[in-house]
């Protein structure tokens, strides 16, 4: 589990959700209350472009960003083998 909660309920079930398929969540960054990274990541999952995504502390549409989120991970070709 990662340390302190995400402040949103929308987007911390989406954290969970990812974090239970294996994702590792890191909090902390500039501008981004922290990032997922894929646990498969690897050079053919998609170039690399969904290997690791950024999480907002105060997106303008939660529940769009908590939906983004849950894409994200579902559309992973290595989790849906």
């Amino acid at each position: 589990m990662y340390g302190k909660k995400h402040p949103n309920k929308e987007i911390r079930a989406a954290l969970e959700d990812a974090e239970q398929k294996g994702w590792r969540i890191l909090q902390g960054g500039s501008h981004a209350w922290g990032k997922i990274y894929c646990p498969y990541n690897n050079s053919d999952c998609r170039c690399g472009e969904f290997c690791k995504t950024s999480i907002w502390s105060t997106p303008k549409n939660p529940t769009h960003h908590a939906r983004q989120i849950r894409r994200v991970v579902d559309n992973c070709i290595y989790q849906n083998r």
